[in-house]
């Protein structure tokens, strides 16, 4: 197992203190009932993590997306919206953008133009929203990055942590990366420990399991993230799609907004060397002096074989961008990525989803006692 760096910022350790007072607090309410988590006629999958960021979220939120609807289930799938230019209930249309509904949403919103995707900071109203809406009528709603958002009882949460961070090795805001104290994990059906090498023993897939210290009536599941064709950002130039392998011995410049860019990095590595890093804060929001820089550095690169690479998140904002030149589109790709469950578990990952949904509808179907 790769032994992970601790990142936390131990002069910073009294300040989480503090944090973690509140937020112990305010879980408490739920649990004693004095802050009410509303339930709903319908199922609810809620993904999330208790770190802020970077544990792959979306190709998740797009792996249960796939799953439903080959099991012909009408799902719709309602965000936050992160750093968005609106406020309240949203529903996605084609004129959306990254700016009006957030990167993420607009992104599973393009790669699944027939389902509903709604973002709303006020999940419960969203939801209802959402279950106004009819032709068809939805019957299943993932909420994504929700973990947090109690006044939802979800009918099942999916708790994501990342390999390479285990929450039981980081710490509390602002110290470490944790939005809440592992006890948090209490109230995960499913743990899917996300971005695991491809290369990973076995005999870490028992030291993480002890190390999580994963409850008897939970179920855990490794992931690991695999990559597509290189895809242009600019659909409207008509380049065609490269497959990961012709990256081999170019030169790239790699372009990132997102929490956590290591793993797409040990990634490009196997293929070349030759890789210049421009990041950004995560959600990071592109203005013309960052598109001027990407096109001063890619010209300063002195090889003729260079691409510029960037995440499928990153490729929502740059794509309304409209000072990028022709000439610097024409090398812009992104690399799309999906999951894999590990351990020959895929398919029973799969029936417990399907089970929930299907026991879930035909419950609720049932007169009330």
């Amino acid at each position: 197992m790769v032994k992970q760096k601790s990142k936390i910022q131990y002069w910073l350790c009294p300040l989480s203190w503090l944090y973690g007072i509140g937020v112990y607090f305010r879980n408490k309410l739920f649990d004693w009932g004095w802050l009410k988590s509303k339930s709903f006629n319908i199922p609810v999958i809620c993904i999330g993590n208790l770190a802020v960021g970077g544990t792959g979220k979306t190709p998740h939120t797009e792996y249960l997306i796939n799953l439903l609807l080959k099991n012909k289930q009408n799902v719709a799938v309602l965000s936050r919206g992160y750093k968005r230019a609106t406020k309240g209930y949203v529903l996605a249309t084609d004129k959306s953008s990254a700016q009006s509904i957030g990167d993420e949403p607009c992104q599973i919103h393009a790669k699944f133009p027939g389902i509903r995707v709604a973002v709303d900071e006020n999940r419960c109203h969203g939801i209802e929203e959402l279950m106004k809406l009819d032709n068809p009528k939805i019957n299943t709603i993932v909420l994504d990055d929700a973990f947090q958002h109690r006044y939802v009882k979800a009918g099942l949460n999916i708790l994501l942590t990342d390999y390479r961070r285990l929450f039981c090795d980081d710490a509390l805001l602002p110290a470490g990366r944790l939005r809440e104290s592992e006890r948090g994990k209490e109230r995960a059906h499913i743990i899917i420990v996300t971005k695991c090498p491809e290369d990973i023993k076995p005999i870490d897939f028992n030291i993480i399991a002890k190390k999580l210290k994963v409850y008897p009536c939970q179920q855990l599941y490794f992931s690991t993230l695999t990559y597509g064709s290189l895809t242009p950002v600019f659909t409207e130039l008509e380049i065609e799609k490269r497959s990961i392998e012709s990256l081999k011995e170019k030169e790239i410049l790699l372009v990132t907004g997102i929490a956590s860019p290591t793993a797409l990095i040990e990634k490009l590595k196997n293929y070349t060397e030759k890789i210049r890093l421009l990041t950004f804060n995560d959600h990071y929001q592109f203005r013309s002096k960052d598109t001027q820089q990407i096109e001063e550095v890619f010209i300063s690169m002195k090889g003729e074989q260079k691409l510029i690479i960037t995440t499928e998140k990153d490729a929502m904002r740059l794509r309304n961008m409209n000072d990028i030149k022709d000439s610097i589109k024409s090398h812009l790709f992104y690399l799309p990525i999906e999951i894999e469950i590990l351990q020959n578990q895929q398919d029973i990952f799969n029936q417990n989803i399907i089970d929930y949904v299907r026991a879930y509808s035909r419950d609720s179907s049932l007169p009330e006692k």
